[in-house]
């Protein structure tokens, strides 16, 4: 055996123990840590030490208590003790997507979070490959040379895949002012919403992501592509009444059973473990729909979210337009209701006569020069002017270009359904669908009328401004200057008059963009769940406010209309959970009984295919407490046809070091297992290649216990490859984690990340290419 390899120092940093506590990740793709104390606080952090992001919850009690990059390194998931799993993106701060876990208040907690992909769509694939090698056996003179062959693509795959989107105009980012709620500030930024709205490549769409959070209490909650939600599981194992907590997960790209590892939720654990099959058979049942109609549904959340954060924007622009005049106008009129000398008459109406007849009442006189003036007058120019131009852009740029997204993707699943019918049963109706359609036409309805009033009101309150500036400059002057009356003869007098009427005291945006009672929102909702068409029956109520009849409903407020299309689209989302819900089953556990209480374990899962079924070995590697030289490897093979798991049949074999002394196990790929030991006062890492049938495996009987393959010291350095870890005589690790190599944000080598005793260095190393 060729002398050990010593692997290169890719960075050490010194972290403050205070800011993780043992509780750190490095990133798959990019150099980035990320760790958390158990306290409020969560950071990321480059390897020079540069905070990158720094997240707190506002509850004083909350705390980090799980932590998990995504494998493409996307996305950090971060479970906090409220009971949610927030995503960290790369290019924000704040959480993209906020996942409940747990019930608010409940005493369950996060344990675990796994990330997984599985494909799907290789029935298409091989049906593409056949029709291609057909079409490329056809030649029409029989001379062709193979060179002129080209790849056939798949017409219909192609035209199911295509994007539209793409083709419209990018949204805008939203005002950082003006939201409120969690996603306040998700979509304030280009960079985050050109991560979040990325479109659906052809290449990628036969993958799935999988997102595993296991509870203290047993439960495991499934979502897909980031933030769809599918459910909450229960496993309980049969006649044991212990709690268990998931502990690992390990799964393989071309299997949709994954294998879950549980223990008991007992402080210190227990010395039982049982391998679950998990079958995930809708992503076995749906190879061609389930990516677009996961993307697509996912895609449609977003939007909804955006909608929503740009709705309570139009509302903050309105009310800032209204409620400085308000003041203004609020505090004449208490002076003119003292006076008592006009009757019922309110600064409308004597503006209305100023206007008119030329002629200012004393009160008014006084208050437009003493008390507004110049710089109120500017004030409550800038307030109406700005709140309404930032409205027109909200409505512009933002409100009806999601809306058009948003059409779109609708579009896109009444095909699905239409498609479908009744032969799949995919979780919700073309019926469904087209009341959602039909709220989001009422959007765009509305949206238009508002940007109608908007752009007038614009230009009527520039006229009343202009004239209002006038009046307080007449007054505040013992004679009128030249200027004075040419500003006076350009006035337009029709349109002062329309906005001091219809606008200044009550504005027509009213109808749309005002506070909607309960009650209210209650008997229209009812109303519009009878069947009715809503677009119609909006176009009806529109109709009787612009001819001023007092009784109408509440369907034009676009408060109401949003909230309305979010649950109408939650029905949609909850009927494809549901129906996907359905699929998913627990196979036959595996009761693992060790000797002592497992103190490290890992896991990892491997398949063959044998025609229609998939043979899958799970490898669990476990390090026992009072056992620092042996490695207790466990092999559990399951066959998978048409997505479900059969029965299980368990291997083991036990692997004694000699003297070496094992710190940590990690698996890295599907066919070596890496051992952090001490050997000679050396510090190394041996790869064992636990799939070789050289370990002796042999039927796993509970109970039993199997003689453990003992090796010397110097068969352990001379058998196995290894590496030796460069030290100073001070860094001792404690904690080990393995990534493989990577090439989406540039060359990254295998890396083995360690941690010191100390809890303050932590060392990334290269793993040599020949190694892994």
């Amino acid at each position: 055996m060729a002398e050990p390899v010593e692997l290169k120092l890719m960075s050490d940093t010194v972290l403050d123990p205070k800011i993780h506590d043992g509780m750190l990740t490095y990133n798959p793709t990019i150099e980035l840590f990320a760790g958390a104390a158990g306290s409020k606080t969560l950071q990321i952090w480059r390897s020079n030490g540069q905070v990158v992001v720094k997240s707190s919850q506002r509850g004083e009690k909350e705390s980090v208590q799980a932590l998990r990059w995504k494998p493409n390194g996307q996305f950090l998931a971060v479970g906090w003790s409220d009971g949610c799993v927030r995503l960290l993106g790369l290019e924000n701060n704040k959480a993209i997507h906020q996942i409940p876990v747990c019930e608010a208040g409940s005493s369950r907690a996060i344990t675990y979070i796994g990330w997984a992909q599985n494909l799907t769509g290789r029935r298409s694939s091989q049906a593409t490959e056949s029709v291609t090698a057909a079409l490329q056996g056809l030649s029409l003179d029989g001379d062709r040379d193979e060179s002129d062959h080209k790849e056939v693509l798949d017409l219909p795959r192609e035209l199911t895949f295509l994007e539209i989107e793409t083709a419209l105009p990018k949204i805008s980012p939203l005002p950082a002012s003006g939201g409120s709620g969690d996603d306040m500030y998700v979509f304030t930024t280009r960079a985050s919403l050109e991560f979040l709205f990325r479109p659906l490549s052809s290449g990628t769409s036969d993958e799935v992501d999988v997102m595993i959070v296991g509870s203290d209490d047993g439960s495991i909650h499934l979502s897909i592509y980031d933030s769809f939600v599918i459910g909450t599981f229960q496993f309980k194992a049969p006649k044991d009444k212990t709690p268990l907590k998931l502990s690992a997960h390990a799964s393989h790209p071309d299997v949709s059973t994954h294998s879950l590892i549980f223990r008991s939720a007992a402080d210190g654990g227990s010395n039982l473990l049982y391998v679950v099959p998990w079958d995930l058979t809708f992503i076995y049942s749906s190879p061609e729909n389930l990516s677009l109609l996961a993307f697509k549904t996912t895609t449609l959340q977003k939007l909804l979210r955006y909608v929503k954060q740009v709705q309570m924007r139009m509302l903050y622009e309105w009310q800032a337009t209204r409620e400085l005049p308000g003041k203004f106008l609020n505090s004449i009129n208490e002076t003119l209701k003292e006076a008592g000398k006009y009757g019922e008459m309110d600064i409308g109406q004597a503006m209305y006569h100023s206007v008119v007849t030329g002629h200012t009442f004393p009160e008014v006189k006084e208050w437009l020069v003493d008390q507004l003036a110049e710089r109120g007058h500017k004030r409550w120019d800038k307030a109406v002017v700005s709140g309404l131009e930032g409205l027109r852009a909200l409505v512009h740029e933002n409100f009806l270009p999601s809306l058009e997204r948003i059409a779109l993707i609708l579009s896109r699943l009444l095909g699905i359904a239409r498609f479908h019918d009744s032969k799949n049963d995919l979780g919700f109706t073309a019926a469904q669908v087209t009341k959602v359609m039909d709220i989001v036409s009422c959007l765009m309805l509305v949206g238009n009328k508002i940007l109608l009033l908007v752009m007038e009101e614009l230009e009527l309150f520039h006229s009343f401004s202009t004239w209002l500036r006038f009046e307080i400059d007449r007054l505040a002057s013992s004679t009128i200057s030249e200027e004075l009356s040419e500003k006076e003869a350009t006035m337009e007098h029709g349109k002062i008059l329309t906005y001091i009427q219809q606008y200044m005291k009550s504005s027509p945006l009213k109808t749309y963009l005002s506070s909607v009672s309960p009650d209210d929102s209650g008997r229209d909702r009812k109303q519009a769940e009878d069947g009715s068409s809503v677009l119609e029956m909006l176009d009806k109520q529109i109709r009787c406010q612009e001819l001023g009849q007092t009784e109408s409903g509440v369907l034009p407020q676009v408060e109401f209309l949003v909230t309305y299309l979010v649950d109408k689209a939650s029905t949609v989302f909850n009927g494809i959970a549901e129906a996907e819900r359905r699929s998913v089953r627990f196979g036959q556990p595996t009761k693992l009984e060790l000797e002592n209480r497992a103190l490290k374990l890992d896991v990892s899962m491997s398949t063959t295919e044998q025609e229609n079924t998939i043979n899958s070995s799970t490898f669990t590697a476990v390090l026992q407490d009072g056992q620092p030289s042996n490695v207790h490897i466990y092999r559990t093979e399951v066959s998978v046809l048409n997505g479900i798991s059969g029965a299980t049949k368990t291997f083991y074999s036990c692997l004694s070091l000699g003297e070496a002394e094992i710190i940590d196990i990690k698996f890295l790929h599907g066919d070596s297992l890496l051992a952090l030991i001490t050997v000679n006062n050396e510090m190394r890492i041996i790869r064992i290649p636990h799939q070789s049938a050289e370990l002796g495996y042999t039927d796993y009987v509970a109970g039993q216990s199997t003689v453990p393959h003992v090796l010397s010291t110097e068969q352990v350095t001379s058998v196995f490859p290894n590496m030796t870890v460069p030290a100073d005589g001070e860094f001792v690790p404690v904690q080990m984690e393995i990534r493989g190599a990577s090439k989406q944000r540039g060359h990254l080598p295998a890396r083995v990340c360690l941690l010191g005793e100390d809890m303050q260095h932590y060392r990334v190393l290269s793993l040599p290419e020949k190694f892994v």
